[in-house]
């Protein structure tokens, strides 16, 4: 399986959606919590060229927030990135 990493914030709902759609595919992930945190926010945006949240990284690279793992999802594409069986 992929390694995921999410960047969130304690009061994002878009944050709680993104999190709900990865854990209902079963899939671990590191979540940082950037909310009080404007160093860790900071390398969020080096590394994703964007300055909201979450941002969604799976194995080093960025996919962007929610609405794009929705995307992927409705395309058929996650899975395929998560390294899940399809």
């Amino acid at each position: 399986m992929a390694r995921v990493v999410i960047y969130t914030t304690s009061y994002c709902p878009y944050c709680f959606r993104a999190k709900a759609l990865l854990r209902s595919k079963s899939v671990v992930f590191e979540e940082i919590d950037v909310t009080d945190d404007p160093e860790r926010r900071a390398e969020m945006e080096k590394l994703s060229a964007r300055y909201t949240v979450p941002q969604i990284f799976i194995d080093g690279k960025p996919i962007g927030g929610y609405d794009d793992a929705q995307r992927l999802e409705n395309a058929g594409k996650l899975d395929r990135m998560l390294g899940l069986p399809g």
